[in-house]
């Protein structure tokens, strides 16, 4: 008879290829030897380490899945969520960092990009040379990117950018910027959105640090201001226009999101099943409870479904078959199946799980954050009941 795996009962590992286990494992050494130690320092200090970027970059973990002529891994997609899932089990916001980098940076210039663009910044980007950010958000558009305000009013072998962009994850080391605006001939028409490679010693750009974040603290966090921001026609993605560049990107971020949470999730419940079997109280373990037998019961059911649903979403996107519902669907169901996980696990480590040591805690101020961006969970439902029923729900 087959034994059941505490930690993994339906023998997810099992099903991956051996290029993508061979994958997962350099980054779950990685992740546990290097970042691991560092995390409560991240998390306590709000400190991002700069190493880190070079570290991730010389192991190939940085956009592992563009083309090796242009510095990538030419690796799967299911490989790109392994290493999401390996970085996530250590700090939600380190694997912040490696998604824009990966997802809405080399992502885009590798689908959108002019050849030039490619040969000039995606071999920096993977070898963490040049780190980049996404600047979509503006402070009164979130969920609504269609209604962005930030203006690019061509001139003479250019564009001027004119906006505020906010809740942009590594802009204050960021040296470049993949800028949304609406592109206009002149000022008085609609103008249509389009892509901006912005570097960032422009004249005129600034990225200050947003500062006092309870969540995602070991994340480098800002905003990009711009002042007619000079852009040569050259640093314009030439084709995509409207929404279609920004939501490309962010589904391929919020993709190694449904990913990364898994990692998360099992975390928590191995921290909380090595807990329940140490604690005594009454003259017991706590493990030995039924209320607690049933949360960890319940933990390792909903992490089993998790990481099902992402395999067969990677196996999809590997064929090119997937659809932007299907990883609204995964990263809607991933990321509150994993606050729920994180939840419990504060709750079995009782007032320990308070403590930065037991790390339970900083899990579950991370994916606070998680559950919210690249899609709230209520736009994520939104978007599938717009699927399942055919009708737009938004307004």
């Amino acid at each position: 008879m087959s034994t059941f795996d505490i930690d993994d009962p339906l023998r997810f590992e099992e099903q991956l290829s051996e290029d993508d286990r061979m994958i997962m494992e350099s980054a779950r050494e990685y992740a546990q030897e290097h970042l691991e130690p560092r995390a409560v320092k991240g998390n306590q200090e709000e400190y991002f380490d700069p190493s880190i970027p070079g570290e991730l970059a010389e192991l190939g973990l940085l956009g592992s899945f563009v083309d090796p002529k242009y510095g990538g891994s030419g690796a799967s997609q299911t490989a790109y969520g392994l290493i999401a899932r390996e970085v996530e089990r250590v700090d939600s916001g380190y694997r912040s960092f490696m998604s824009v980098q990966s997802s809405l940076v080399m992502h885009p210039i590798a689908k959108f990009g002019t050849e030039e663009q490619k040969q000039k910044y995606l071999p920096k980007l993977s070898n963490a040379e040049l780190i980049g950010c996404f600047g979509l958000t503006e402070p009164d558009h979130g969920s609504d990117p269609g209604s962005l305000e930030t203006v690019a009013l061509k001139t003479d072998g250019g564009w001027r950018i004119t906006g505020n962009k906010m809740w942009i994850t590594n802009s204050p080391i960021a040296d470049i910027a993949i800028v949304w605006a609406k592109a206009k001939e002149n000022k008085d028409e609609e103008g249509t959105i389009r892509g901006f490679i912005v570097e960032a010693d422009a004249k005129g750009y600034s990225a200050p640090k947003t500062k006092g974040k309870m969540s995602l603290r070991a994340s480098e966090t800002g905003e990009i201001n711009l002042e007619e921001v000079f852009v040569p026609d050259e640093n314009v993605f030439p084709e995509v226009t409207g929404l279609k560049g920004p939501f490309s990107c962010l589904n391929s971020a919020r993709y190694g999101i449904a990913w990364g949470t898994v990692g998360a999730a099992e975390f928590c419940y191995r921290k909380s099943r090595q807990y329940a079997l140490e604690r005594k109280q009454f003259g017991q373990p706590i493990g030995s409870t039924q209320l607690v037998q049933t949360k960890l019961a319940n933990m390792l059911t909903d992490i089993t479904a998790m990481q099902q649903l992402v395999l067969r979403l990677g196996q999809l996107r590997d064929r090119g078959e997937d659809h932007p519902s299907m990883i609204s669907l995964a990263k809607r169901n991933n990321s509150m199946k994993a606050l729920e996980i994180a939840r419990t696990a504060r709750d079995i480590h009782g007032g320990n799980g308070i403590m930065g040591e037991y790390r339970v805690i900083h899990h579950l101020m991370n994916l606070e954050t998680v559950i919210t961006y690249e899609g709230t969970h209520d736009i994520h439902g939104l978007i599938l009941g717009r699927e399942i029923t055919g009708e737009q729900a938004f307004t």
